[in-house]
């Protein structure tokens, strides 16, 4: 089959999928499998070879992604349901002081996006962004906004986040290196998130009433604009000083258990890290066949890091805490329904992905962008952006993505470190955009009280500088590897 039948067909699935899953509202899941076979027996794939394949695909990426995603979920959830993650988040808040609370909030929102899904992250921490509104008697985007941008950039970049860590499977990289590149990029991109919110917060944006009730305590005024004694970001006490929040971490009652402290919080979370970083950093630098490497090779593996880090959390979080073994079990169950279907979606992500291989689809699309005369690393970006733009989600544009550029990849012959930051790069165009077809964007808007508009001129205008950013950040790198 020629290449511009191959290339017509490819165009005309990822064309059916967005349609299945935009305007039918069919489920992402089931769209990718049914887009998936429709494209193999187009392409040629015999039907003898279909189910194989189906279950070469969704094997393939399953066996590298379930397990992280579903331990990294139950690392979150412990944290999340021990009070963890509220009591970071006030210790973060006493150890910036009131006058830089909205910065507390944004390392809080990076730090905990680790381990946490945005959307769970969002939920627990935007009832701490009302609460200091509420007692500073300012605007709730000035704390919500770089905070719940923080927590995106991690969850577009970072493993074991099921975008990220099914890029990583797909297209080879290593999820070490996409940590210790990514984690200073990431950083850098969310603090300048928190510098671009501050301006975008400059002005005030309709808030809807019901939420300017919860979050004040008094309806909103008939324009939709913070109340009279509301003080604007930047404008001065009578001392001459700025506006600071007076905010109290709740006192547990005599019979609460105490929340776990800041230092346990975060050692639970940076250690998975430290462990994939310290395999990396031996697999690349220790001699092989050597004890020590072989042990940090096991120990830094990410399903191994992250088995060690539940079992921790359990025990920290749970045991000593008064939990008895049921109720930890319980709590680890829990976390799992969520991203069931996350994992799923990742799965027939891989199975389109290798579909565009079996049918050939693959190296003609490969044939065409070399044609292009593109970097890589822009072609990654544009492609997740593009895709990201156009159906919504950030882990199927980055699921997607993977798929369509592998073969160009392997083409390319890329070392490991140069896919880790192709990978990041996907990673920044899944960032960039997020709009109306995005779930994310409906949550964040609805939790801060935003209009269609002014969710459009704050939250996506600030992801994607932040994703622009990203891209910008990830080329420097380039050379250096």
């Amino acid at each position: 089959m020629s290449h511009s039948a191959l290339l017509t067909i490819a165009v005309a699935g990822v064309a059916t999928l967005l349609l299945l899953i935009l305007k039918a509202k069919v489920q992402p899941f089931v769209a990718l499998v049914v887009v998936s076979i429709g494209v193999a027996l187009a392409a040629g794939v015999p039907a003898a070879d279909l189910v194989k394949t189906i279950e070469d695909g969704m094997g393939a990426t399953l066996g590298h992604i379930a397990t992280i995603i579903a331990l990294g979920a139950m690392i979150g959830r412990i944290i999340e349901l021990s009070g963890g993650a509220h009591a970071f988040a006030y210790a973060l808040i006493d150890k910036f002081g009131s006058r830089r609370i909205p910065l507390a909030l944004t390392v809080a929102g990076f730090v905990l996006g680790i381990p946490v899904f945005f959307e769970v992250g969002l939920i627990i921490l935007m009832p701490i962004a009302y609460g200091v509104a509420r007692a500073s008697r300012r605007p709730l985007l000035l704390y919500a906004l770089p905070m719940g941008a923080a927590m995106l950039t991690v969850h577009a970049f970072l493993p074991p986040h099921p975008g990220a860590v099914a890029v990583a499977a797909t297209i080879g990289a290593s999820q070490g290196l996409m940590l210790l590149l990514g984690l200073p990029v990431t950083a850098a991109v969310a603090l300048l998130g928190f510098f671009v919110a501050r301006r975008l917060t400059r002005r005030e944006y309709p808030m809807d009433p019901t939420v300017h009730a919860e979050v004040y305590g008094d309806p909103a005024p008939d324009n939709g604009a913070e109340p009279s004694d509301s003080k604007q970001p930047g404008t001065p006490d009578d001392d001459g000083g700025r506006t600071t929040a007076v905010l109290t971490k709740p006192a547990p009652s005599a019979t609460e258990v105490q929340p776990p402290s800041f230092t346990m919080v975060l050692a639970l979370i940076v250690t998975p890290i430290l462990l994939i970083l310290l395999g990396t950093i031996g697999q690349n630098t220790l001699a092989e066949g050597s004890t020590l490497r072989a042990v940090l090779t096991v120990l830094g593996a990410p399903m191994v890091a992250l088995l060690i880090d539940v079992a921790l959390c359990g025990w920290l979080l749970g045991a000593r805490r008064g939990w008895d073994r049921p109720r930890i079990a319980e709590v680890m169950g829990s976390a799992l329904p969520p991203v069931a279907m996350v994992i799923l979606v990742a799965g027939a992500g891989g199975v389109f992905g290798k579909v565009l291989v079996a049918g050939g689809i693959g190296d003609a699309i490969a044939d065409v962008l070399e044609q292009t005369g593109l970097p890589v690393l822009l072609l990654a970006f544009l492609t997740s952006l593009a895709l990201r733009a156009a159906q919504g989600s950030a882990t199927v544009a980055l699921i997607t993505t993977a798929g369509i550029l592998t073969p160009l990849l392997h083409r390319a012959d890329l070392s490991t470190g140069h896919l880790s930051l192709v990978a990041l790069a996907m990673g920044a165009g899944a960032l960039s955009l997020s709009h109306i077809n995005d779930a994310g964007f409906w949550m964040f808007t609805k939790l801060a009280g935003l209009d269609v508009a002014s969710g459009l001129r704050t939250w996506t205008v600030l992801t994607t500088v932040m994703g622009v950013t990203g891209f910008a950040l990830t080329a420097a790198l380039w050379p250096l590897l």
